[in-house]
């Protein structure tokens, strides 16, 4: 039984392997034609002749959607459709390409073009092709950015070195500037230096001295003195901008200063009241009205520093004890006052004394043969009666 039906397998087998096979449809896709052909064989070139179809030069075959060549056979699939990609006129530039490709990008890239992400195309890449169309294309170009010390490799197609700076993402910051400068058009060999520009602001007080305003007073003792308002020193602060130039200082500038406190003057009562005192001086009882530290020396007829001997006073009193010397200004509103120096005694101001500057001074006067060597500081009274005007000690 088993051999039985294994010989009639065979049979049908045999018989169905002698059965006409059915044949595959290609569908040709060409614009809004459509055409089915039975595909009695598989180079698609003698297709296309079969459909009575003829291409230009740059119309395209897609299988499937993928382009083909045309005198290879086609690969084995169960389905076969052919789409005519006819070839249409591009204007890129004012320039016109033929092209069957399906978007810009590749109608580009099959004309030559290598494309990067910064050039310029408009419309863009992605933007499928169903016609003639107009194309702008600015290709980027490579160049090297010197910036913070280290070259930077960026594309560009802008037309200023600002616009390329911005586009490779390291634009001018504050006071950066650029070499070219950045409204300048991008250098020919590519070459842009990025000068990083910092400022700051150093700010010094500086203080405003005071002034002092005198002002006599009647209410205050004579020569004394009484500070009616404190003076206050201003303040005034200094502006200098310092620019710095790749962390480098380039230049330093004052650039202004304002007086945020003024001063206060100081103001002072002198006094001009004329009062007695009563004082026991080596033994002796005197009466003044003022008293001076001063500092004191001497000199005789011939030790009065010249090249001889002077006898007289600039009075006309001859030069011995209880004539005394002060500076020319003194002299001349206190001439014929009385003072009491200790260890001297009571004197007149009769004469000047030439080299008495600097310093409240006096120069004690004695004859040549009672001559005594003095110089130290001591208090000088003013013995009463006082002047109606009393004199000024400046």
């Amino acid at each position: 039984m088993r051999r039985a039906y294994g010989y009639v397998l065979s049979i049908l087998l045999f018989l169905i392997s002698c059965q006409p096979q059915s044949t595959q449809i290609v569908t040709i896709i060409d614009g809004n034609q459509v055409h089915q052909l039975d595909m009695t064989q598989r180079v698609p070139a003698s297709l296309l002749t079969q459909a009575g179809i003829r291409l230009a030069s740059n119309d395209m075959v897609l299988l499937n959607g993928k382009p083909i060549v045309l005198n290879q056979p086609l690969p084995t699939g169960p389905t076969y459709t052919l789409q005519i990609q006819r070839a249409v006129s591009l204007t890129v530039n004012g320039k016109m390409i033929q092209t069957a490709a399906q978007t810009i990008g590749e109608a580009l890239a099959q004309a030559g073009a290598q494309l990067y992400a910064n050039d310029q195309i408009n419309p863009s890449i992605q933007t499928r092709i169903t016609g003639p169309m107009k194309i702008t294309y600015v290709p980027s170009h490579p160049l090297t950015v010197m910036a913070d010390g280290k070259p930077l490799q960026i594309r560009s197609s802008a037309s200023t070195v600002g616009g390329a700076l911005a586009e490779g993402g390291i634009p001018l910051l504050g006071l950066d500037t650029s070499q070219p400068a950045e409204n300048e058009a991008i250098p020919s060999k590519g070459q842009i230096q990025i000068m990083r520009v910092d400022e700051s602001i150093l700010l010094s007080e500086k203080s405003i001295p005071f002034k002092t305003d005198y002002q006599q007073s009647a209410n205050v003792d004579l020569d004394q003195q009484q500070i009616l308002q404190v003076g206050q020193p201003g303040l005034s602060v200094s502006r200098v901008r310092i620019v710095y130039e790749n962390g480098q200082e380039a230049s330093r500038q004052n650039d202004s200063e304002t007086v945020v406190r003024a001063p206060q003057d100081q103001i002072v009562d002198l006094g001009t009241k004329v009062v007695m005192h009563t004082m026991t001086v080596d033994g002796v009882q005197i009466q003044y009205w003022r008293t001076i530290q001063m500092y004191a020396t001497s000199y005789s007829p011939c030790r009065s520093g010249g090249n001889k001997c002077y006898s007289g006073t600039s009075s006309g009193q001859p030069v011995q004890i209880g004539e005394v010397a002060v500076k020319y200004s003194w002299y001349l509103t206190m001439e014929g006052l009385q003072l009491y120096i200790p260890g001297y005694g009571i004197a007149t101001i009769e004469d000047v004394c030439g080299g008495c500057v600097g310093k409240p001074w006096v120069d004690l006067g004695y004859s040549d043969s009672d001559y005594q060597e003095w110089g130290q500081w001591v208090t000088v009274y003013f013995l009463a009666p006082a002047p109606a005007n009393i004199p000024s000690l400046n």
